[in-house]
């Protein structure tokens, strides 16, 4: 869908009309391409002063398989874990060099007197970001501390992160990536998402790394021999979501309803993929699904990405429209979820990925259905990865929020509620089907052994909701 309004702002004319009026200046974010260097410039990192170090020497590791050019402060303790990575760091001079990505490791910050470490770094090079930047700050989950000055300034850590996504602009997206004590080696597949061009529609985010199976992958086809499906795949979000999954070496078996049967057909035969035709709300679907999977040797993903929308308010909406949304959306995932689980369809190191939706945050007029049916998704994703983390099989379930994503089902929104929805984010522009695809095969890469219950929110990060 054409962008007219974010197209004219790339001119220098319509520049020079936004600036003058303080009209939203979004900027054509990048995004990943085949072939590419994952990060596209070079590295800034830090570290807050203190013992602990682990975080840093892994993240200094995963930039040297990157070959990143990396830069440190001259008098920053992070140096020590960049010499062990075999990382010659080069140091920061006060000229006009501009950084692709600012890291800083936030470990040690455990009172309050330590946040200023966190001002000092950024604010020194806060007009130093290339456009489309990434800024990325690695913590410790404030929930794993007893000393309440501890936990306090670990959770600061987030107002900090989600101001900046909001004040940097130009594209640039801001992350906190909270790591459990001992999972410092699950971070890799994480680090690799963030500060790439894979994430360029996602900010604002908190994500939690924990224990789990960290699983060595080809980072060239880190989904490679591996087998997964995905619901509503015919089209939108669904067939980019195939897309990027086949791109990453996985096969994909496309399923959607009969009558999609043409547009399924061709997208999984450009995929050489497989097609499977199930209405995921009969009482069958989950047994069907399970056929497809034994034929295929087992599934090493479900992606749950089918749904509906009935817009009406409250007191227009029958009780159809009502019944439709919920079964499309949220039970017929809880019942294929239940069947797969208690038949062993799932193989060892399996990933769920449920798409929710920023209205099932924060709610929206004319969608309690939709709302209800998307935040319900969220309950189911807590709930099984609690089950999940009981068992030994390195099974993870986590979920994609999208906001405003540039489809055929926005596309057909009035024009004034459309642009408000483009422009009502720290981006100021609509996001498109890959976005949501690319964060999918993240969350879905055998390398996400440590992420489980994660809601990511793909919404440019959104003024609605958290």
């Amino acid at each position: 869908m054409s962008d007219r309004y974010g197209d004219f702002v790339q001119s220098s004319i319509g520049k020079k009309v936004a600036k003058n009026l303080g009209l939203p200046l979004p900027v054509e974010l990048e995004r990943f391409e085949s072939g590419q260097r994952l990060v596209r410039g070079s590295v800034l990192i830090g570290r807050a002063k203190g013992d602990d170090q682990s975080l840093s020497s892994a993240a200094a590791n995963i930039l040297s398989q990157l070959q990143a050019e990396v830069f440190a402060n001259a008098d920053d303790s992070v140096k020590s874990a960049l010499d062990d990575a075999g990382i010659s760091a080069k140091p920061v001079a006060d000229d006009d060099t501009k950084f692709k990505v600012l890291l800083f490791d936030a470990s040690n910050v455990k009172n309050t007197e330590d946040l200023k470490q966190v001002y000092e770094f950024f604010h020194k090079v806060a007009r130093r970001v290339q456009v489309s930047g990434r800024v990325i700050v690695l913590g410790r989950p404030p929930e794993a501390f007893d000393d309440i000055e501890a936990a306090l300034s670990q959770r600061a850590l987030e107002g900090f992160v989600r101001s900046v996504g909001k004040e940097f602009k130009r594209g640039i997206t801001a992350q906190l990536i909270y790591v459990a004590k001992g999972a410092e080696q699950n971070i890799d597949s994480t680090l690799r998402f963030f500060t790439s061009a894979r994430s360029a529609y996602v900010s604002g985010q908190v994500v939690r790394v924990g224990a789990g199976s960290h699983l060595e992958v080809d980072w060239t086809q880190p989904l490679k021999g591996k087998t997964m499906l995905v619901t509503g795949a015919s089209r939108g979000i669904g067939e980019s979501i195939a897309k990027v999954l086949a791109r990453e070496g996985a096969h994909v078996i496309g399923l959607d309803v009969e009558n999609q049967k043409g547009d399924l057909k061709t997208v999984m035969d450009e995929l050489k993929g497989t097609a499977l035709f199930v209405d995921i709300t009969s009482n069958d679907a989950g047994e069907k699904i399970a056929e497809a999977a034994k034929a295929a040797g087992g599934l090493d993903a479900i992606i749950h990405n089918a749904g509906i929308t009935r817009d009406k308010t409250l007191a227009n909406m029958d009780e159809q429209k009502w019944d439709l949304v919920i079964n499309i959306n949220l039970a017929s995932i809880a019942k294929i979820n239940r069947y797969l689980l208690d038949n062993n369809v799932l193989n060892k190191d399996a990933r769920i990925v449920c798409v929710s939706s920023i209205s099932g945050i924060a709610g929206n007029m004319g969608q309690t259905n939709y709302a209800t049916s998307k935040a319900g998704v969220i309950g189911l994703v807590n709930a099984t990865a609690k089950q999940l983390e009981s068992k030994d099989n390195g099974m993870t379930i986590n979920a994609v929020a999208p906001g405003f994503i540039e489809t055929s089902m926005t596309e057909a929104i009035p024009f004034a509620i459309r642009e408000a929805g483009r422009r009502m984010n720290s981006l100021s522009q609509g996001g498109l089907p890959i976005d949501v695809a690319e964060t999918i095969a993240w969350l879905a890469s055998p390398a996400s052994g440590g992420l489980n219950g994660n809601i990511v929110r793909v919404c440019g990060q959104s003024l609605l909701g958290a």
